[in-house]
């Protein structure tokens, strides 16, 4: 009669596994040694024996060897996004992981103000110590305001290259619209202009205004005297820090809007989306004169006889304000 085999063996050896699997799974999903939150890298292109070296180098797991391996068994997936992550305190395995591959990238954002001039966006962009190489100061109205996301370790010029694909990609959406109002007569016409409307008012709700009348200016053969084109110049658009001095009124340049008629020869700052939508778009006026009122805005005029009244009150508030 036969024996039957004993199934102790194969039992102590699926406890075995069975014991060996929990302890795996365990340290999965237990809690890990981060002894507060950590901002982690993932490069691009990163793989799973980096990822793991680089998250022990951090203190975030306790073995590169058991994370690697328990990511491949129980991450459903090792393949991580590129960024900076936001670890927490104590996370374990499993949520790093998850994290990893989510969408919870931080996001860096640089910001240029409508207005900036090309030179500071340039210094902007080498003041920030986390982006490599170096970068040129771009042609003057090549850059769309507006914040961009970056990353750690990015080349600089490839941000502003960002930059100006945007620039392009509205340009071009918002020539498409343009009306027939408006005088400029190329997309880069439009720049021109859209970047004096955006020095000379503040006010967003002024811009159309502010391209009607210089619209109208510009068909009647006018000087447009618009003073940030005496500035730039001078400064390259950064701030005058003083008053125009009686010989800059008087120069003559490619910008000067003093003493030649017509637009200057390129832009004198970097234009928002609305001063370009503004240019193409104006406000039908038959405003040729404006000046400041005291509130940031302008008193607007169609004759010079209103124009010199609206002056002597902006006089008057100045000497009021000690000003003068």
């Amino acid at each position: 009669m036969a024996r039957r085999r004993s199934r102790l063996p194969f039992l102590a050896v699926l406890l075995g596994a069975l014991a060996i699997l929990a302890w795996i799974a365990g340290g999965w999903y237990t809690g890990g040694p981060l002894e507060k939150q950590l901002e982690f890298d993932v490069g691009e292109g990163e793989g799973l024996s980096a990822l793991a070296d680089d998250l022990e180098a951090a203190g975030a797991v306790d073995s590169a060897t058991m994370f690697k391996l328990r990511a491949r068994l129980l991450g459903g997936g090792t393949e991580v996004k590129a960024g900076s992550f936001l670890l927490p305190k104590g996370a374990s395995e499993a949520t790093i992981l998850e994290i990893l591959k989510g969408d919870k990238v931080i996001r860096r954002l640089v910001t240029i103000p409508e207005g900036m001039p090309s030179v500071m966006v340039a210094d902007r962009l080498m003041a920030n110590k986390d982006l490599i190489g170096p970068v040129a100061v771009p042609e003057e109205g090549t850059v769309l305001p507006d914040s961009y996301d970056w990353q750690k370790g990015e080349a600089r010029a490839a941000v502003l290259k960002r930059m100006q694909a945007a620039m392009d990609r509205t340009l071009a959406e918002l020539w498409a619209k343009r009306t027939g109002r408006t005088v400029a007569k190329t997309p880069q016409e439009a720049l021109i202009l859209a970047s004096i409307v955006e020095k000379e008012t503040g006010k967003p709700e002024e811009r159309r205004m502010v391209a009607g009348l210089y619209s109208n200016r510009l068909r009647q053969g006018m000087l447009l005297q618009a003073d940030p084109t005496i500035i730039y110049p001078i400064t390259r658009g950064k701030p005058l820090g003083r008053r125009i001095r009686q010989s800059e009124i008087q120069a003559v340049n490619g910008y000067n809007t003093y003493t030649m008629v017509g637009l200057p020869k390129g832009p004198i700052t970097n234009p928002g989306r609305d001063s370009i939508a503004a240019v193409l778009d104006p406000a039908e006026t038959n405003a040729l004169f404006m000046v400041a009122d005291g509130s940031g805005g302008h008193v607007f005029a169609d004759t010079l006889a209103q124009h010199n009244a609206n002056v002597a009150k902006w006089f008057a508030l100045r000497k009021a304000r000690g000003d003068m």
